[in-house]
């Protein structure tokens, strides 16, 4: 007997036994996901020793010099197009001329191939287009981004037949055809397989010949561009109850390219998102019969809809949502800093109390790590990546770290905020919240099941090849290829267990650091706490097994260790790019600090509440003996990071690039609050000369000559232009209203004796 066969015969066949009784089968949904989109940066995460020069080897993502002159010339002018408060306001749609502008300029092509019709453009560059024209208008981001990402669009170019890529793709882009997709249902939200909508296979009549097609009979909700689209891309549950097919009865989540004018579907009606009016409604179907051929990726795709719809996930994830993020997360960091330094308050700047100072300081950090974070992704997906976790990971963080930036910008306007109008700059960005918090993968599905539990599976370096071999009904084989595995998993902790003590007893010190950096100390504790993951991985998913997946909230935390390894490496490596500012180093001194407070809170979560303690007991130990730092910005750091976003400066226009700001309109409030912004600046050494003076009033400065009369217009006109910003909206009560006629305005009555005595008898 060979060693390895009695290593395998007499060793491992019993934790095979023991772990085929803890770990549940992979279900072919759950194998569909994982073989979705591929494993790239989080993979050498999950090792716990990420070779940090190959990130920063990753070319940085860039514009073709075609890409920039569409950014520079149609991107703006549909920026200037759209008045998003009449559109929400009074039209409740885009006007008929940007829809127009939108088809003549490809913006529905953008990702379709040149020999298509479409732009053939870079990942990068959809990312740009969306992030600005976001800028600009939630409504019309929305617009353009769902035709290239989740949809016919992208699922044709990767499973479409020769004759559907023909004949879709010129027409969708040049706008004769507008997409969309109908996934959800009303009995299938975040549970896809659960879906209801049926397609029967059997013999019916299609255009005046009997052929052999699928009987569709659905019910669809939340689907953008559904009252509009022309043609949809529909996910059913597929069933050949006679075997037409000799596959059996349950054929499985299958897609379907559908024109809506098919009799039997009907859809017009509209749902109205947080008064967000982008088009999206329902789509109802009711004893559709279509050919075959309107399978997506004809027969051969029968049963795989599933896989399609998680690898279109996987890159479009990362691309659509982080881009709006972005755009919303850098206008407030924009707007906030211009605001929070015009706007005075008990005679000085809002912006110089440190009340105010705090989330400021976090909006600007949330600005630039969104952006780091979107930047390294798209880049990624430019080589040919399609990170399925990566692009869970963006989703999920870009959103929310978007929504506390809204959050705090409203705090910090108050009232200026909070009345909607045309001078209301945030309202939308603010209204559209909950919208990206919860499509394409609710948030809380996100963070507690897919992140960490689908990178546990795929991006692990063994325990994919472990669960395939349990669930391998040949146990001979099985036992094989667990065997093999499950020895390369044993010394690949065994490494992690070492690095995470060395790193661990040295407080980081030892970690490697990509070479030629600034930030090496950064880099090391990053390299810690990687180790520390990966040990903390392997010790959860012994000592539960598949009891982890429903301790979703040690899955969750295990997922943010995770995603802010990603993160804080993209941050890192943007200061790099971006040639090493030294005045950027606050910033990113603040965002790792504010990173490194989130890691040991997840750490810490996870360690207290591991149901098995000597395996806590032993992270401790190994990876952090003195406890799991947890350290916080400085007041120092928090005011220099506050104040970036007060003066104008390269470092502002780092913070905040590429955003449609007014330019394009006669009148905008980002375009008021500019103006206002530069006057402010401009006349600072004025108002410090008074403030010599001692003195507040500006016509007595000029009479005692401590100004100029042309310092006197200036300071004039820079209040004149706060006293615009400031300023907030309201309408007659008619135009609010359509039943306001039954309020009569209140008249004051006559100053008389006799008042009172009107008074109490009307008591």
């Amino acid at each position: 007997m060979s060693l390895r066969t009695f290593r395998r015969d007499r060793i491992t066949k019993p934790i095979y036994e023991w772990a085929a009784k803890i770990m549940p089968p992979i279900s072919e949904t759950e194998r569909d996901a994982i073989d979705a989109g591929s494993v790239w940066w989080d993979g050498a995460l999950f090792t716990g020793n990420p070779d940090w020069n190959e990130l920063m080897a990753l070319p940085p993502a860039r514009l073709s010099q075609e890409e920039q002159a569409f950014m520079d010339g149609p991107v703006r002018e549909l920026c200037a197009m759209v008045d998003e408060w009449k559109l929400v306001w009074e039209d409740r749609d885009l006007p008929k001329p940007v829809w127009d502008f939108m088809r003549e300029k490809k913006f529905f092509g953008m990702i379709i191939p040149k020999k298509y019709g479409g732009l053939g453009f870079s990942n990068t560059a959809h990312s740009e287009v969306v992030r600005t024209v976001s800028s600009a208008s939630v409504v019309a981001g929305v617009t353009v981004m769902v035709p290239n990402s989740l949809g016919p669009g992208e699922l044709l170019m990767h499973f479409g037949t020769d004759a559907q890529r023909d004949h879709w793709l010129p027409r969708l882009a040049d706008g004769r055809e507008i997409p969309c997709f109908g996934l959800t249902s009303p009995d299938a939200g975040s549970d896809a397989a659960a879906m209801t909508d049926t397609g029967v296979v059997e013999y019916g009549t299609f255009e005046g010949e009997e052929v052999l097609g699928v009987r569709l009979n659905f019910h669809k909700r939340y689907i953008t561009l559904g009252p509009v689209a022309t043609v949809m891309g529909l996910a059913f549950q597929m069933r050949d109850p006679d075997n037409h097919l000799g596959r059996g009865e349950d054929l499985g989540i299958t897609v379907a390219l559908l024109p809506t004018a098919t009799p039997g579907v009907s859809h017009g009606d509209r749902h109205v998102p947080q008064f967000t009016f982008f088009q999206n409604g329902p789509l109802y179907g009711k004893d559709v019969f279509v050919p075959l051929d309107r399978i997506l990726g004809g027969e051969k795709q029968i049963g795989h809809g599933w896989k399609m719809l998680m690898t279109a996930l996987a890159a479009g994830r990362g691309i659509s949502l982080p881009s709006q993020s972005a755009a919303s997360a850098a206008m407030c960091a924009r707007a906030t800093g211009a605001y929070a330094r015009i706007r005075s308050q008990f005679n000085l700047p809002i912006g110089l109390f440190e009340g105010i100072q705090k989330p400021l300081a976090d909006i600007a950090a949330n600005a630039y790590l969104i952006d780091a974070a979107r930047r390294v992704t798209i880049a990624g997906l430019d080589q040919g990546h399609k990170p399925s976790v990566v692009s869970a990971i963006m989703k999920y963080h870009a959103t929310d770290r978007m929504r506390q930036s809204i959050e705090h910008a409203m705090d910090i306007h108050g009232g200026k905020t909070i009345i909607d109008g045309p001078k209301n700059y945030l309202g939308s960005h603010y209204r559209s919240v909950p919208i990206g918090i919860t499509v394409e993968g609710a948030n809380i599905l996100t963070r507690n099941l897919m992140i960490f539990g689908q990178g546990a599976i795929r991006s692990h370096p063994y325990m994919l090849d472990e669960l395939l071999a349990l669930s391998d009904e040949d146990e001979k084989r099985g036992l094989d290829g667990f065997d093999k595995a499950f020895w390369r998993h044993v010394g690949h902790a065994l490494a992690t267990a070492g690095r995470a003590f060395a790193r661990g007893w040295t407080g980081g010190r030892i970690g490697p650091a990509p070479l030629g950096t600034a930030m090496g100390h950064h880099w090391k504790q990053l390299s810690r706490y990687a180790a520390a993951f990966a040990l903390l991985s392997d010790l959860s998913l012994l000592t539960l097994g598949g009891a982890l997946k429903r301790k979703e909230m040690i899955s969750a935390r295990l997922g943010d260790i995770l995603s802010e390894l990603y993160l804080l490496g993209a941050v890192l490596k943007r200061f790099e790019e971006e040639g090493r500012p030294e005045e950027d180093r606050v910033i990113v001194d603040y965002v790792m600090a504010q990173g490194r407070a989130r890691l040991a809170d997840a750490f810490t979560g996870v360690l207290d509440n591991l149901p098995a303690r000597w395996a806590a007991l032993v992270v401790r130990l190994v990876a952090f003996p003195a406890g799991v730092p947890d350290p916080t910005p400085s007041d120092r750091d928090t005011t220099a990071v506050a104040e970036a976003l007060m003066r104008d400066s390269p470092q502002r226009e780092r913070l905040t690039p590429d955003l449609y700001l007014g330019e394009g309109h006669a009148e905008h409030p980002m375009k008021d609050l500019e103006k206002a912004f530069a006057l402010v600046l401009s006349v600072a050494p004025i108002e410090k000369k008074m403030r010599e003076a001692k003195l507040r009033d500006r016509q007595a400065a000029r009479d005692k000559g401590v100004i100029s009369a042309d310092e006197l217009r200036r300071l004039e006109e820079a209040e004149a232009a706060v006293d615009a910003v400031v300023a907030v909206d309201a309408f007659p009560m008619a135009e609010v209203s359509p039943i306001a006629a039954q309020h009569k305005a209140p008249t004051k009555p006559a100053r008389t004796r006799r008042q009172p005595q009107r008074r109490e008898a009307a008591e």
